[in-house]
């Protein structure tokens, strides 16, 4: 079952606010990223710090599925 960009942003940012799930984005382009549990949500994109110790966004237009895990 295919969930609604409306319903993927609700259940998507539910998951966000909860520390002990790992949450794992594959992107449109085919890049999988690993969110760290300093993560938020911010209208339509998604802020991870990268550990370098930048934030990135992403838009979540560019995310075909996510993954969770509880940790």
């Amino acid at each position: 079952m295919k969930l609604q960009d409306n319903e993927f942003k609700k259940q998507l940012e539910q998951y966000i606010q909860f520390r002990g799930i790992d949450i794992i984005l594959h992107l449109k382009d085919g890049t999988v990223i690993e969110l760290d549990k300093n993560r938020k949500i911010d209208g339509d994109i998604v802020i991870r710090h990268t550990r370098e110790g930048k934030k990135e966004g992403i838009h979540l237009e560019d995310i075909v599925k996510a993954d969770f895990y509880a940790a």
